[in-house]
């Protein structure tokens, strides 16, 4: 896959993991909220991405 079908496939599911963890624990929140929950789990996967890769390059 290219990194297009990666980015829109890591989008849907923060936004999808956004939306039930936030109306699990914080059933009256903004949507503000739930969009920036989103953008943070997406930027997330991406710095855990770099530190993978980042920590293989170093080994070998």
């Amino acid at each position: 896959m290219d990194r297009f079908h990666i980015f829109v496939i890591r989008a849907i599911m923060g936004i999808v993991f956004a939306v039930v963890l936030s109306r699990f624990f914080y059933p009256d929140t903004q949507i503000i909220y739930v969009i920036a929950l989103g953008v943070f789990l997406v930027g997330m996967a991406y710095f855990f991405e770099y530190l993978r890769t980042n920590k293989k390059n170093k080994q070998g």
